[in-house]
């Protein structure tokens, strides 16, 4: 049942900061934030949280931050994420989430545009890459250790405090939460700096009404179309991207959630089967890795595992397409108890919907968890719009192929061009200090999302490219790379993709191997290209003449965040890949 006496409608708060404390205020005791020490989950309960929200809110103010004032957040995911993030709002600062995988030079571009006062850093090696910036940053004046790492390092740079010295005093709750309702929904709650596919980070200003107005439109899908229960989440995704801290950390507090921390992506599916979670917002990369090791596992076993995969993908392949037969009704049932059962039960046994975002889904990857028992809505957005547009949802009906209507309160319009535009409180202000590129996406009220699309016939967005990554052939022929990309990956030899082709007379591609296909054949090069062909024969068999991949080179490395191939997001970053290959990738036209 909903946890607030009947309540069915999230109230309309001023700001995220009164949010909290109300929930706080309900809650009390309850269990709010959950981290793994040694080999038990432990937790901090609501109050507590508040309590320690308003004393790093008041040692924030005795060290002189003020009101507008920016502090940076370097951080893991962890309670102390949170935390500091409501502390600094509570005082009236503004947070400016950056990555963990930033490096000297990025954080150095991030102090120096924002010009943050404080910095909150959690641990020595995060440290490393960020105190050298910081003797750069004039404005910069305290930094604050979440663990004990600075002592020893040198004073001149800033004055350093620990985290427990500032959390653990007096606090009085009750005044900052009467501070805060002076706070309104379009002041500036933070600064987060969009990782991008090109150029230096630009800081999307978002005010409170941003993500308030993401929260609202996403309870309304979770109360109307599954319930409003107890909910639990587990986070893993980047705190510092604007999915996870509105969708993994506001939206579970408007819901009075418990968020749980996992310990790493490698610990994650043990995690889940922990911890139980009821909701999760994920990218589709892992929906890709889940479903690669699922298939592999399903593969092992043999027999009867693989037929009642098979009869599972069928059935909900024919269910999708509309042309569902009474036939299948007996093995649907046999499908319940057995192999949806046990892959559920992997999942936590209670999993009401797992949310996508951050790029495009393959219909055929959202199919198979469907068809796995598990639900699967595909969400859309960015940054500068809090960041979720619109999200599939089952009473508009879950269609893999579109990313839902829009939420509650957003209008969306189809520009001439094409371009997916988008107006209402979920609009960012602008870029930071950056008039120029704001005026380049803001048109009046209006968002110019940078996306190719339409809306169906039941009013769900149906997104076909990104204006500037659509590939134009030789002949004027477009083709979505995102979507070539997508199928190819669907090949278990085939871990990683880029495709190219621009004012070419076809598509080539960079591929990434499987590391089991290597591992395989021994680092054989012949062996594994010819591997990679046969898989990429497969996926032109069913792509049109323009999409064919007509040849591909081997890259020399998997693209990962730390050889800065890929966003923290898990999405390619082509103007960094492009200059590695484009020569190799040029010669296939030529021979």
């Amino acid at each position: 049942m909903n946890p607030f006496k009947g309540q069915k409608q999230l109230e309309h708060f001023p700001n995220l900061v009164t949010m909290f404390f109300t929930r706080a205020r309900q809650l009390g005791d309850k269990p709010f934030l959950w981290t793994k020490k040694d080999k038990s989950w432990e937790a901090i309960s609501y109050r507590e949280a508040a309590q320690q929200v308003a004393s790093l809110a008041q040692s924030l103010r005795d060290i002189g931050c003020e009101k507008g004032d920016r502090v940076m957040l370097v951080s893991e995911n962890r309670p102390e994420w949170l935390i500091g993030d409501l502390a600094i709002m509570a005082a009236g600062c503004v947070t400016v989430p950056t990555y963990t995988t930033n490096t000297t030079r990025d954080h150095q571009h991030i102090l120096g545009n924002s010009d943050a006062r404080a910095v909150i850093v959690s641990t020595q090696k995060l440290a490393e890459p960020l105190l050298p910036a910081v003797l750069y940053a004039s404005e910069c004046h305290h930094i604050i250790s979440i663990d004990d790492i600075i002592r020893g390092q040198s004073p001149d740079i800033a004055k350093f405090h620990l985290w427990e010295d500032l959390v653990g005093g007096d606090s009085d709750v009750e005044k900052f939460e009467q501070e805060a309702e002076a706070f309104g929904r379009r002041d500036l709650a933070c600064i987060i700096y969009t990782s991008g596919t090109g150029g230096a980070p630009r800081g999307v200003m978002q005010h409170h009404g941003m993500v308030l107005h993401n929260v609202e439109g996403c309870i309304d899908v979770i109360a109307n179309d599954f319930g409003w229960d107890e909910e639990v989440f587990l986070s893993f995704l980047p705190a510092s991207h604007a999915y996870e801290h509105s969708g993994g950390q506001h939206f579970p507090i408007a819901l009075g959630a418990e968020i749980y921390y996992a310990q790493s992506l490698e610990k994650l599916a043990a995690n889940i089967e922990e911890t139980k979670p009821t909701l999760m917002v994920v990218v589709p990369r892992l929906f890709e890795l889940l479903r690669q090791k699922m298939l592999k596992q399903i593969e092992k076993q043999g027999g009867l595992a693989e037929y009642l995969l098979k009869r599972a993908v069928g059935i909900e392949t024919r269910r999708y397409a509309g042309r569902s037969s009474l036939l299948d009704l007996p093995m649907t049932g046999i499908l319940s108890l057995t192999l949806r059962k046990k892959v559920q039960k992997k999942f936590g046994g209670r999993m009401k919907a797992m949310v996508s975002g951050g790029a495009p889904l393959n219909t055929e990857v959202g199919l198979f968890f469907q068809a796995m028992g598990i639900t699967v809505l595909q969400g859309y957005g960015q940054t500068e719009s809090g960041p979720v547009i619109s999200c599939n949802r089952p009473a508009a009906g879950i269609k893999m192929s579109t990313v839902g209507p829009p939420l509650k309160n957003t209008e969306v319009k189809i520009a001439d061009d094409g371009e997916i535009c988008v107006r209402g409180e979920l609009v960012m202000e602008g870029y930071w200090r950056n008039r120029d590129d704001t005026e380049k996406v803001l048109d009046g009220e209006w968002l110019h999302t940078g996306d190719i699309g339409h809306l169906d016939e039941k009013n769900r967005i149906v997104i076909t490219d990104r204006k500037k990554d659509l590939i134009i052939l030789d002949k004027g022929d477009n083709v979505s790379p995102q979507r070539v990309e997508g199928i190819l990956t669907l090949q278990s030899e085939i871990a990683q993709a880029m495709v190219y082709g621009d004012r070419r007379p076809y598509i080539v591609a960079v591929l990434v191997p499987d590391p089991e296909l290597e591992a395989a054949h021994k680092g054989d090069a012949e062996a594994i290209r010819k591997e990679l062909g046969r898989a990429v024969d497969k996926v032109n068999a069913d792509l049109s003449v323009i999409e064919k991949v007509r040849r591909f080179i081997v890259a020399d490395e998997p693209f990962t965040v730390d050889n800065e191939l890929m966003t923290p997001k898990q999405s390619i970053r082509r103007h960094k890949i492009k200059p590695i290959y484009e020569e190799r990738l040029s010669k296939l036209y030529k021979s």
